[in-house]
């Protein structure tokens, strides 16, 4: 009877549960900082995160998504999730009802507002106006908190944990909104109109936090253990230059920098991208623009979310197209070239070239369910799903939640597609441009949009 008694009195040792069922369920949210699929399937920050340490612990990942704040909690009250890896920051009510690892990332709540609209620069600028903040987060706490001595605060609350949401209502009567900084950098292209006004409280720790149905402190402690080793080898710093930083159209300085690899870099390999283009029917411009925007012409690179090589292709990209040696140069072409031409066969065969192969780079970044969500939204908004410059209207709202949630694979980086297309388009044409000015014979191609739009810039740029 005592042993009975006993054993009912022992801690459960979530850990050893984790390691017994083999696998750990982390319950996340779907936005541009947290998870999300692309061409290489669910990925991320948080994402990458939640799977290398299970990786550390030897069992699978079992993910869990909430589309509310209140909902993530709801699953580690439930225990139906072990852990919350969902960008929360820490706060002192979290932290009475949950145990949480040490802080991985560092943010800083802003207040945002509308270009040409009035500016606050202190919270009394915030007085009678209302305010948009989401529903259980720490930026709502805070406001909790400082209405105490600043009784005319005002706010609105929105259940969305996708801060586009609470972006997507700033007007006239809601004029401000306060988002995390790391997250609206990523939303702004977006937003163009919406600006920073001033930070709001101090910057805030993210946190992991463990289900309230463990009473042992050890999976807590292993997530620790993990934390402090992806910090200290660097991984955590290379994922969050990953996932947040966001790349523009090429500048004046990208185009210096490109012709300056042009003619240290590209001779190594310009024989073996014209061999691999002419192989595989491709213009060799775009060929070589595509290697570069991937990696830059180097062999070696390789992503901290584990695509390598000069077409930076993921691993189960390289089985598919039978790639044994993703950082050999040469395989890397074909295979890179094989898994664009692949893309364009799955396309409508009425879409016409050049817009074909644009579209087929656009499915090279996100991955063709992401590109046809995006030419269904085209065609519901009336304009042409045939042609790119319709489709690069588009593309970007695949960020929006009203519009993400609508179609069939969900969220994407849609606008750092529709940059990643239009950047190849920019390398190409000065690739061309310097064939024509050395005397080049240059051979038509089906896939060419030459050049109008971007020749007169070049020239203007002396290359």
């Amino acid at each position: 009877m005592l042993a009975l008694i006993l054993a009912g009195c022992e801690q459960k040792d979530t850990l050893q549960e984790v390691k017994q069922r083999g696998y750990l369920t982390v319950v996340t949210r779907t936005s541009p900082t947290t998870y999300y699929r692309d061409n290489t399937g669910p990925t991320g920050f948080e994402y990458q995160l939640a799977q290398r340490f299970a990786d550390q612990l030897g069992v699978e990942l079992n993910v869990l998504t909430e589309s509310t704040i209140t909902g993530i909690y709801r699953n580690l009250r439930e225990g139906t999730a072990d852990l919350a890896s969902a960008g929360l920051s820490l706060s002192a009510a979290r932290a009475e009802e949950f145990s949480f690892t040490q802080s991985y990332f560092e943010v800083q709540p802003l207040v945002i507002y509308q270009s040409g609209q009035y500016r606050p620069s202190s919270i009394t600028d915030l007085y009678e106006r209302t305010v948009l903040v989401t529903a259980n987060s720490s930026h709502l706490e805070l406001l909790e908190q400082l209405h105490e001595s600043h009784p005319k605060l005002r706010w609105k609350v929105i259940a969305s944990s996708d801060s586009a949401d609470l972006l997507d209502q700033i007007n006239e009567d809601t004029p401000f909104a306060i988002v995390d900084d790391y997250d609206f950098a990523l939303q702004q292209p977006l937003f163009p109109r919406l600006k920073e006004a001033f930070s709001f409280g101090d910057k805030q720790q993210l946190v992991w936090f463990i289900t309230t149905d463990s009473q042992s402190d050890t999976l807590t402690e292993a997530a620790n253990l993990f934390l402090s080793e992806v910090t200290a080898d660097g991984v955590l710093r290379g994922l969050a230059e990953e996932f947040f930083s966001y790349e523009p159209l090429v500048s004046r300085a990208g185009t210096f920098t490109f012709s300056q690899n042009m003619d240290s870099v590209l001779p190594d390999y310009e024989n073996m991208i014209r061999q691999v283009a002419h192989e595989y029917n491709i213009d060799w411009n775009l060929l070589a623009a595509m290697a570069y925007q991937e990696s830059h012409w180097d062999p070696k690179a390789k992503s901290f979310t584990g695509v390598r090589g000069m077409m930076m292709l993921t691993q189960r990209t390289a089985r598919e197209l039978n790639v044994k040696n993703r950082l050999d140069p040469l395989e890397s072409l074909r295979g890179g070239a094989r898994y664009l031409n692949k893309l364009k066969r799955r396309l409508d065969p009425a879409i016409p070239e050049p817009d074909r192969t644009y579209m087929a780079m656009a499915a090279y970044n996100i991955g063709m369910g992401h590109l046809q969500d995006a030419r269904k939204l085209t065609a519901q908004k009336g304009d042409n799903p045939m042609v790119w410059r319709d489709l690069m209207q588009h593309l970007p709202k695949l960020q929006k939640p009203s519009y993400y949630r609508t179609l069939r694979f969900g969220y994407a980086r849609g606008a750092e597609a529709v940059t990643y297309v239009q950047n190849i388009r920019h390398y190409a044409n000065i690739l061309l441009w310097r064939d024509i000015t050395q005397g080049q014979e240059i051979e038509p191609h089906n896939s060419r949009d030459f050049l109008p739009e971007t020749l007169q810039e070049l020239h203007l740029l002396g290359l």
